[in-house]
């Protein structure tokens, strides 16, 4: 007896630790990315709201981010606790009395890219993980240090950045310590400005914190700090192609982001074809049934590709059906160093030839909303990712888009989930009902005090 309890104590503790282990899987940290030469737009576009980073996604993530041709310096703030709760309780403070102020300056006038929630166990290495990633040279950088702080030029460079402890004794000694490590976080910025140093940050903690939270703080704090991501979208504007016969626009062209990955190079499109605008497009021709949008570039981001083209075929036909012109986008082609074209089919770019088309997602992953098909063994060594997709080829006027045709349709898989659902319900509410009404009582009852009633068994 006493082994079996024992047993069952051992059983039970077991279950409890692994169940504990699940529970403390689930913590996460915010990390906080901004840069002040590189573009992180279309980053993390595939994460959906509430999804907590695994270690392999962010050090994917930070893969792209860092093993860029003009990234040459890399700086980690790390502190000790850390959470998105924190950001909304001292979300009330004005001006320079925030403890984010200068975390917040910097997000607005940088590129940056907030992840709000990251497996805490992907940050427990993660200068570990950087150096023998990059091989670069790790500088150890303590807060007393940062005013005599001198960077050597002529290899990339690693700074790890130790933040001073946050303990919660009270919340006015706490706030005054997230104000110190904010300021400690402006003060070695500048210093790298100061000295002409480009690089790219990262702020995060080893663990999270535990705070209480203010829930009506909670929305305003995420429209002001995780805001951050969306500023840049206001500085691209639509790419044009101008028609060589009479001058006007042709070809209306955007996204928010533009990249493209082949053999473990990665390149980032969308500052070169929507900011600077750096980007060949005479090889473009539209007319009033078919439209070619050509983009050149050369040597793009640096890297060994000396020249990249990338071609997007629409036709515009009429439908009998509808009684009207609709256009499509048929194929997509990347050439790379006059190499053989790559070729990817398009099935769903389609709409009214009076409108444009957008789609949130387009590329050659699973995910996508659109999915681009690699025709050949070229196109599978291509990686396409766009995102905030929108074209218009035909009936552009004023040199603004047209009402836009979405990817999206009405009858979404969820939608078919709750009608089919709705049905299975009123199928089952409606043989119930009919059961109930079928019902019927007995024609003949049995009567205590008189002889008992005999039914026979042939009625």
């Amino acid at each position: 007896m006493a082994r079996s309890t024992a047993a069952s104590w051992t059983v039970l503790f077991y279950l409890l630790s692994v169940l504990c282990g699940k529970i403390l899987s689930l913590d996460h940290v915010p990390v906080l990315l901004w840069s002040t030469h590189r573009s992180f737009q279309g980053l993390a576009s595939s994460l959906h709201e509430g999804h907590i980073i695994s270690k392999q996604e962010l050090h994917t993530l930070l893969k792209f981010t860092i093993l860029s041709p003009d990234s040459r310096n890399l700086v980690l703030f790390l502190q000790d606790t850390l959470s998105v709760d924190d950001f909304t309780r001292y979300s009330d403070s004005s001006g320079k009395e925030t403890p984010f102020y200068n975390v917040q300056e910097l997000l607005k006038t940088s590129s940056s890219l907030v992840l709000p929630a990251v497996d805490c166990h992907a940050i427990s290495h993660l200068s570990d993980y950087l150096q023998e990633l990059l091989n670069w040279t790790l500088v150890t950088v303590e807060g007393p240090d940062i005013p005599h702080l001198a960077v050597n030029l002529s290899r990339p460079n690693l700074f790890v950045v130790n933040l001073h402890r946050t303990r919660r004794t009270n919340e006015l000694s706490h706030q005054k310590e997230l104000m110190e490590n904010d300021q400690l976080i402006g003060s070695f910025t500048r210093s790298l400005q100061q000295q002409g140093i480009q690089a790219s940050f990262i702020y995060t903690a080893r663990r999270p914190s535990r705070v209480p939270v203010k829930l009506d703080l909670a929305w305003h704090t995420r429209q002001q700090l995780m805001s951050a991501e969306n500023q840049e979208n206001d500085l691209y504007r639509p790419l044009n192609v101008t028609n060589d016969v009479n001058g006007t626009t042709c070809i209306l062209f955007y996204a928010t982001n533009f990249s493209l990955t082949t053999n473990q190079i990665y390149l980032n499109l969308t500052d070169l074809t929507f900011m600077h605008q750096n980007v060949d497009t005479s090889s473009s021709n539209c007319s009033d049934s078919s439209a070619v949008l050509s983009l050149k570039y050369i040597n793009p981001m640096n890297t060994s590709i000396k020249s990249l083209e990338i071609r997007f075929l629409m036709t515009n036909k009429f439908c009998k059906g509808s009684a009207r012109n609709w256009f499509t986008l048929d194929f997509v082609f990347i050439q790379q160093d006059n190499k053989s074209l790559a070729k990817f089919n398009v099935s769903d770019i389609t709409g009214p030839a009076e409108y444009s088309f957008h789609c949130q997602l387009v590329g050659t992953g699973y995910h996508q909303g659109i999915t681009l098909i690699p025709d050949g063994d070229e196109a599978r060594d291509w990686h396409i990712d766009i995102s905030d997709f929108q074209i218009q080829a035909f009936n552009v006027e004023n040199n603004k888009f047209a009402y836009a045709s979405d990817c999206t349709t009405f009858f979404t898989p969820a939608i078919w989930m709750g009608l089919v659902t709705s049905l299975v319900l009123l199928l089952i509410l409606t043989y119930g009902i009919h059961m109930i009404t079928n019902l019927t009582t007995n024609s003949r009852f049995d009567d205590p005090k008189g002889p008992a009633l005999s039914v026979p068994q042939t009625e």
